[in-house]
């Protein structure tokens, strides 16, 4: 195998941890009220970014 194989695989391994983690922490029953307290933070216009006052 090549270099550049190794490093696919690599990455591919790390990746698919990662995205197992986040799985984890997302699904997990006790960290449902940490991302229930932030669910409508994309929506919130409190933060007026360049806005002068």
């Amino acid at each position: 195998m090549t270099t550049n194989d190794w490093l696919g695989v690599f990455f591919a391994l790390v990746s698919a941890l990662g995205m197992v983690a986040v799985y984890f922490m997302v699904f997990r029953p006790a960290n449902k009220s940490m991302f229930e307290s932030q669910r409508s933070m994309a929506l919130d216009d409190e933060d007026h970014i360049g806005e002068k006052r």
